[in-house]
């Protein structure tokens, strides 16, 4: 949710020109839309919350979402998608392409993670052995608080690694990820890691199980790790 130059100063309960001021000399993130300011609701608050600034108005009201009480990779799969018999040419393209089709981000923010993607080290490959990886964006942004994305690559030839490789075997099975902040990120990425480590996507990508399959096994995961979130959360 966005919301203008107007609002936030409500929010806050100050003067438009403390906000543009915050702008200026205090990094508060916006996007310009034309001639008008927009401010994302997630981003404002994250800003706010190392300020120890609070909202006076309910225009920051925290908004119920998939992302925002636990992290899920199905509903993250779904809309990246699983994608088979890749080239490794061809992997830059495809990376920009699962940006462009983002969901909860806007135009200006997907044309800037376009940009940092094909910017030289723009992407951190994070190989982790027994040809899997990591990908993701080397800089990471806040976008909106369901902006996030999870992209299977299955590669018919290894990808060519520059750093040292983690053992013997060629890469050819990619992981992809966009997290919505670099909060999120650091969670995501460790999710991942685990399904690559103790979790089912290991065997099921080695086992060329089909997309539902791979899709399903990670939700019923997904489930279980919510469950144990919100017993924890009520303890």
């Amino acid at each position: 949710m966005y919301l203008n130059l107007i609002q936030i100063a409500e929010s806050f309960g100050v003067s438009e020109k403390v906000v543009e001021a915050w702008i200026r000399e205090e990094g508060l993130p916006f996007t310009r839309d034309r001639d008008r300011l927009l401010f994302d609701r997630v981003q404002v608050s994250e800003w706010a919350a190392t300020r120890s600034l609070a909202a006076r108005a309910g225009f920051l009201a925290p908004a119920k979402s998939v992302l925002a009480s636990h992290l899920q990779i199905g509903p993250l799969l779904r809309t990246g998608g699983i994608w088979r018999g890749v080239s490794a040419v061809d992997v830059p393209s495809l990376f920009e392409r699962i940006v462009t089709a983002l969901p909860g981000a806007t135009p200006p923010v997907r044309q800037l993670l376009s940009q940092r993607l094909r910017a030289q080290g723009g992407v951190t490959m994070a190989p982790i052995g027994d040809g899997f990886a990591l990908p993701h964006p080397s800089a990471r942004i806040t976008m909106g608080r369901d902006a996030g994305t999870v992209a299977i690559l299955l590669l018919r030839d290894a990808w060519p690694l520059s750093e040292a490789p983690v053992d013997d075997t060629p890469v050819t099975r990619l992981i992809f990820f966009v997290a919505p902040s670099p909060r999120a990120h650091l969670h995501l990425l460790g999710l991942l890691s685990r399904q690559l480590v103790g979790g089912p996507l290991r065997a099921l990508l080695q086992q060329g199980a089909k997309d539902e399959e791979i899709i399903h096994a990670i939700e019923v995961v997904d489930a279980a790790l919510l469950e144990a979130h919100e017993t924890e959360a009520k303890s």
